[in-house]
């Protein structure tokens, strides 16, 4: 893999700021959304309105971030491009009532750079995604959380920051001056610690770059005050600070013109091509797909936008967006303790640390264990070192087995606790045998199964179900669970993962648990995120059905199968 050197925001050009801000400006009055007097443009950016409860998630696949902190109660966006060459790929502004989302989707091969500049309230709780592109800091914003691929991270304290503090980069390094925050490199998280007596909450998570978090003494006085004009000492201020990447790879294939290179100084002003419009657009339908061999059942990842084909009711869509996606997961364990589990929740203990050890470090986990009433073992973290210690601490809920109820109020935690952009996924490990079932000993769940395959089918995010065989004996009395039982229990735990787009596996012993969290783990790392603005514009909350093909031999594609259209 070659590594880009270092993002130059030092290529800021004025006039292209103002392009770009002005090609926004226009897409939104074009697009028809109304944009409040407050929030007018300014030299070289616009401004939007933040969400009451301050939630900001800002994800750019084509170049990098800066970020500072200022006193104003919105925030403020520029797009600057990095060379020459234009793209045909915009990104999307949404903002909703609980978050500001800005995304600008991965590019071609040959597409140029584009970094994001923005100042950001103190309230604001910002989660910051890049793939190669490095990410700067400046200031204390109440939370912040970074992940980059191969990108580096800077943050930047006032120098009385009270926050807490995690660091971890999978092959790069962390570092800090500061005294409190002392660096283990052999330890995961490589940072974990606490300045001012800890307060707000900073996880930084890179998975090849550098990390550094120190303080400034300018930072303090440098909360940005509004101006009319974006001056040149603010260019070159970011440009002082900017992390350098790591380098590019020495060897044949090194680029005649490495990244990093300059751009040519421009004497005129330039056309802002149509695909670096950044544009509001709230309609799109995205669809996350994992592909498949069906000779190995493995993963296939290296597939481009031209090799899928979509159809809603059988209608050929244009895929809007495309991305072979590395964005983080809130992943949801629900994992059934009831019946014959009792002598094995050690071994679904040892499973379940190796979920949290084989899933990515950026990745929220949460884990909820169920018989007659469901316990929240530890909400959406990334905090994964917490979670392995309240995994340990499992105790066997008490009660029968109400799988059904179970898998509801597990879609709800999410949704809950989900207040940002990432995509959601549930895995469920049960035997399947909801004590509504004949013969299952016990009070049942107040849900049908017919309910909650349709909530599966609602759900913003994937359901995977790991089935367990439990039948531990031959069923000779009446009483006892019949093998229609048993194996109606098998047909419906796949039905929960045909429902909720994601993978059915079979686990026949406990013991082989972590082999099938690995499987689910692979293929959660080889989705696919396409994205669409339907051609039936109708919003009659009836059912569309989703299709989506790949063009390549001896594969399948495997998602949702549609959507309500509310």
């Amino acid at each position: 893999m070659q590594y880009r050197a270092a993002t130059q925001f030092s290529r800021f050009s004025l006039h292209k700021v103002l392009c770009l801000a002005v090609a926004l400006f226009l897409s939104l009055v074009t697009a028809g959304i109304c944009v409040p007097a407050s929030l007018s443009q300014t030299a070289g950016d616009l401004r939007f309105e933040l969400p009451a409860n301050g939630n900001l998630r800002v994800e750019n696949l084509r170049g990098g971030v800066i970020a500072e902190v200022w006193n104003e109660n919105y925030v403020s966006v520029a797009a600057v491009e990095q060379s020459e060459q234009s793209t045909k790929l915009p990104a999307v502004i949404d903002r909703g009532e609980g978050l500001l989302s800005i995304r600008l989707a991965r590019g071609s091969a040959n597409s140029t750079g584009i970094d994001l500049h923005l100042r950001i309230p103190a309230r604001a709780h910002v989660a910051i995604v890049t793939a190669d592109g490095s990410v700067v800091m400046r200031g204390l914003p109440a939370a912040l959380l970074t992940q980059t691929g191969s990108g580096e991270i800077r943050v930047e304290l006032p120098n009385n920051a009270k926050a807490t503090i995690v660091a971890d980069s999978k092959t790069g390094s962390v570092s800090s001056p500061v005294d409190s925050l002392a660096v283990n490199r052999g330890a995961s998280p490589q940072l974990q610690g606490r300045v001012g007596g800890g307060g707000n909450s900073i996880r930084l998570y890179s998975q090849a770059g550098n990390i550094s978090v120190a303080n400034s003494a300018e930072v303090g006085s440098r909360i940005v005050i509004p101006s009319r004009n974006r001056s040149e000492t603010l260019t070159a201020s970011v440009a002082a600070t900017t992390p350098r990447q790591r380098p590019d790879l020495l060897g044949p294939n090194q680029p005649a013109t490495p990244a990093g290179t300059p751009a040519p100084v421009a004497n005129g002003p330039e056309e802002i091509s149509e695909g670096d419009v950044i544009r509001v657009d709230t309609e799109l339908v995205s669809v996350n797909v994992s592909v498949v061999d069906r000779g190995t059942n493995r993963g296939v990842n290296d597939l481009t936008k031209d090799d899928f084909r979509l159809y809603e009711d059988n209608a050929p869509q244009q895929i809007a967006h495309f991305e072979s996606s590395s964005a983080p997961f809130n992943l949801l364990l629900l994992i059934d303790l009831s019946g014959s589990t009792t002598k094995v929740v050690d071994v679904i203990k040892g499973a379940a640390l190796h979920f949290v050890n084989a899933a990515r470090p950026f990745d929220r986990i949460a884990v909820i264990t169920f018989a007659g009433s469901q316990v929240v073992v530890s909400p959406l973290t990334t905090d994964h070192e917490a979670l392995r210690q309240r995994i340990n601490s499992i105790q066997k809920p008490d009660g029968s087995t109400k799988l059904y109820d179970s898998i509801a109020f597990a879609m709800d935690e999410v949704f809950r606790e989900a207040k940002d952009t990432r995509r959601n996924a549930i895995v469920v490990i049960s035997d399947g045998l909801d004590s509504v079932l004949p013969n299952v000993t016990g009070e049942g769940s107040t849900l049908t199964h017919e309910e909650v395959i349709r909530r599966a089918k609602e759900f913003d995010g994937l359901v995977y179900s790991i089935w367990t065989d439990t039948q531990s004996y031959e069923p000779l009395s009446p009483l006892d669970i019949q093998q229609e039982t048993f194996d109606l229990a098998h047909d419906r735990m796949k039905n929960l993962a045909d429902a909720g787009g994601g993978a059915f596996y079979e686990c026949e012993k406990l013991e082989d648990l972590s082999g099938a969290y690995d499987r689910v783990v692979a293929d959660l790392g080889t989705l696919y995120t396409l994205s669409y603005r339907p051609t039936n514009k109708i919003r009659d909350g009836s059912w569309r059905t989703i299709r989506v093909n790949a063009n390549r031999p001896n594969t399948v594609a495997r998602g949702k199968r549609g959507y309500y259209a509310k």
